[in-house]
């Protein structure tokens, strides 16, 4: 219920950036209102119980969590923690498979000899992971301060550093540490999640990607969120509430206007009751593109998402082909398939042609092997999730008859996975309390219809590098949430320095709002 007509603040969005923002300026005295279409706030960071009968909380969109800032945590006090993976990822290779165990070195080592057939790859993993673990170390700590200059983060970053990642294309500096495809594949992946691009892009797309895999925390790592995704989404909107924040859900925003000064936003209630409600500022938690419509004002670019989800509840994990490799551990880390550097690149090529890859590259986890907290208390210990991310899977590829085509991919993908499976993965899944498989698959056309994502693009567009290239006359500009309104903010994916669930678009659009009514206030410059 919308108590007033006017507030300081309302956020259009109820995602986990919209609830950060609230959090921050609803601690720090300011009137917010956050107006959410869905039924539930959460936005993509949600959990879900997908499957009739099967008391299990699946991550449904969103499912790791790595840049997420301990700042975030500890300023608002949320109530919410993660667990490290022992297995950093598991690459089959014919009837053996490349494992990287974060607990032993030795086990690693060993892995990569066996793959490659020397030393050579190894020495070489370890002084790529050295590299840019310095630049996580430099870079980390600068997205929840106002924005550097690009000169400021290269001194931060080191000559050597910035050129390998922030002025060529990627794929030369990996062709330069590395000669096996099939270890090349492994890196150049975190390049891709969410983005459609090819290693040598001179656009430099992989690399703002990659960039934002490789500095989460300072370290990099992606952790499993203990209880699900959903238990950082609850948590946040505790914090919110308890700074006397108001939440409408089922109200989805129509239409914003501004003259600077003031802008009133109009939403639609489930009910079909039409309201309006003024504000000093407009947090805009949705997708430029997304807040251009509803500004009335044409989009700088229509992004596209280019990657199918598939979340699975099974029996029990699947037998590999590699026997010597126990399934517990090659599915507690990130499971490659079709990944290699070779094969990355012809499915790109494919796609780009508008034809689903033959070979569709994905790569899986298990949440549950290292947080079973999700599954309820009756379920049998061998029962476990599965989360498919399948790459290179562009919107335009599903624009005709989107459900068959869904169908059509969700069959290729899994036929994929099974080439390096024992059985296939389809013998191993749950049924649900209808005797339905237990699978959920989801493509950028799915995306754009239930979460509102322009193209299913989930970084709401391409990512940015995190400094500053234009002037910084005022607060938004200096924290990078500004738009060509004064009193409209971004504050989701779509900030410079968003993406991810990392919360840092919230924080950064509040610091904006609070320092420039900080010089609002009487006695203080503006």
């Amino acid at each position: 219920m919308v108590m007033c007509a006017r507030y300081d603040v309302v956020i259009v969005g109820g995602g986990h950036n919209g609830l950060v923002a609230a959090a921050y300026l609803g601690r720090a005295g300011h009137s917010v209102l956050v107006l959410e279409q869905a039924a539930t706030a959460g936005g993509a960071a949600v959990s879900a119980q997908l499957f009739a009968g099967i008391d299990i909380r699946v991550s449904r969109y969103s499912y790791l969590v790595s840049l997420l800032p301990d700042r975030i945590v500890d300023d608002l006090g949320v109530r919410f923690r993660t667990r490290k993976r022992r297995i950093s990822s598991y690459t089959p290779a014919g009837d053996t498979g490349l494992l990287v165990d974060n607990s032993s070195r030795a086990a690693t080592r060993e892995s990569f000899a066996r793959i490659t057939g020397s030393d050579r790859e190894f020495a070489a993993w370890e002084r790529f992971s050295a590299m840019t673990g310095e630049v996580a170390r430099a870079v980390f700590p600068t997205l929840t301060e106002p924005l550097p200059t690009r000169d400021e983060l290269r001194k931060r970053v080191g000559a050597r550093q910035w050129a390998a990642l922030f002025e060529r294309p990627l794929g030369e500096t990996i062709e330069e540490y590395f000669a096996d495809d099939l270890v090349r594949g492994v890196v150049f992946t975190d390049a891709l999640i969410g983005t459609f691009t090819h290693a040598h892009d001179p656009s430099l797309a992989q690399n703002r990607c990659f960039l934002y895999h490789v500095i989460g925390g300072g370290t990099g790592d992606w952790d499993v969120p203990v209880g699900g995704m959903g238990a950082l989404t609850d948590a946040l909107l505790a914090c919110a509430r308890s700074a006397g924040v108001e939440v409408l859900t089922g109200a989805e925003v129509v239409g914003v206007d501004t003259d600077g000064t003031t802008a009133q936003v109009r939403f639609v209630t489930d009910g079909a009751v039409s309201a309006a409600v003024d504000a000093r500022y407009v947090l805009a938690n949705a997708a430029p593109a997304e807040l251009a419509r509803l500004l009335g004002e044409p989009a700088d670019t229509e992004p596209e998402g280019a990657q199918l989800k598939i979340n699975m509840v099974l029996d029990r994990l699947p037998r590999l082909r590699d026997t010597g490799t126990d399934p517990q551990d090659a599915f507690a880390g990130t499971f490659h398939i079709a990944e290699s550097y070779e094969q990355l690149d012809r499915a790109y090529r494919e796609a780009a042609t508008g034809r689903l890859p033959a070979a569709p590259p994905s790569e899986i986890y298990c949440h549950t092997l290292t947080d079973p907290s999700i599954s309820g208390p009756d379920a049998p210990d061998t029962r476990h999730t599965l989360t498919l991310f399948g790459l290179h899977t562009p919107a335009r590829l599903f624009a005709d008859d989107p459900q068959a085509k869904n169908e059509i991919a969700v069959a290729a993908t899994l036929a994929q996975l099974n080439t390096v499976l024992a059985e296939p993965v389809q013998d191993c899944l749950a049924r649900d309390a209808h005797g339905a498989p237990c699978l959920d698959a989801a493509t950028p056309v799915d995306l754009q219809r239930t979460l509102r994502l322009p193209g299913g693009h989930i970084f709401h567009g391409d990512l940015s590098f995190p400094y500053r290239s234009g002037p910084a006359e005022t607060p938004a500009q200096r924290w990078g949430v500004d738009t060509a309104h004064r009193n409209i903010l971004r504050c989701g994916a779509g900030t410079v320095r968003g993406g991810g669930v990392s919360g840092i678009g919230g924080h950064n659009a509040a610091m904006a709002v609070l320092e420039e009514t900080a010089a609002q206030r009487p006695g203080n410059a503006r």
